[in-house]
């Protein structure tokens, strides 16, 4: 004997299939979403390999055209002097997990035009922050290597800093942020361009940077648990709403 079990559908059924198809669609949205920034993440890697693989500039060429931002992380192989009386250090900016500072201190290329570098990172004193280490700053024409790069960036102040002027008669060379602006006037005016530099360590000074990395994990972890949540509640919905009123009718009939 063949039994025919019926399960009835009402108007809660309805408004659960919606909320479930509303959540799944929801959730995959979301989930190819973060799959899209991962992707674009990609490209803009790509387009930094690209860059730091051109051919290095050298200083007639960065004089021939100041670097733009299409320029960014191009490398360069530079000639001219450091001015050290314009050195300034960025406290709070760890490396390889201790405290310290970055240095940085224009170099002048000609007359007229100088760049910003980033030359390296020395650690803090561990008692007296305003005790800095010593790093030897060559005279006369050096030559450096580095690349192309942002200015650095600012971190949370938690008090405001006097600004770097062209008003401030002895500016602190330590600083949590640096207004770049208000630096070049301070030091004479605009810089061609912010260099990393990329030189083995010396001078006092490491160059331990870290590579530039794509940096999708991220964003591939949310598209897992997104997508992971929309079968979720598919397989709820199917359970509850199909599989479980299935097994209740079947054992009523009997």
């Amino acid at each position: 004997m063949r039994i025919i079990i019926s399960i009835p559908r009402t108007r809660a059924f309805a408004w659960v299939t919606l909320a479930m198809l509303v959540g799944v669609a929801l959730t995959v949205r979301l989930g190819f979403w973060q799959l899209s920034r991962a992707a674009e993440k990609e490209a803009r890697h790509a387009a930094i390999v690209a860059q730091m693989t051109a051919p290095v500039r050298d200083t007639a060429a960065l004089l021939a055209q100041p670097a733009q931002f299409e320029q960014l992380h191009q490398r360069v192989a530079l000639q001219g002097e450091w001015l050290p009386e314009h050195t300034v250090y960025l406290d709070n900016r760890p490396m390889n997990g201790r405290a310290g500072f970055w240095v940085l201190t224009p170099l002048q290329l000609n007359a007229s035009t100088r760049v910003l570098v980033q030359r390296g990172w020395v650690p803090r004193h561990q008692l007296d922050r305003t005790l800095l280490p010593a790093i030897q700053t060559p005279s006369g024409v050096v030559q450096m290597h580095g690349r192309i790069a942002p200015p650095p960036s600012n971190l949370m102040a938690l008090s405001t800093e006097p600004e770097v002027t062209a008003q401030a008669s002895v500016p602190s060379k330590i600083r949590q942020n640096l207004n770049l602006k208000a630096y070049a006037a301070q030091t004479g005016g605009a810089f061609a361009a912010v260099v990393l530099q990329t030189d083995s360590a010396s001078e006092g000074l490491l160059r331990d940077w870290p590579e530039i990395a794509a940096g999708v994990e991220k964003n591939l972890a949310y598209a897992f648990q997104w997508f992971a949540l929309a079968a979720l509640q598919l397989m709820l919905y199917i359970w509850f709403q199909f599989i479980q009123p299935y097994r209740h009718a079947r054992r009523s009939s009997f």
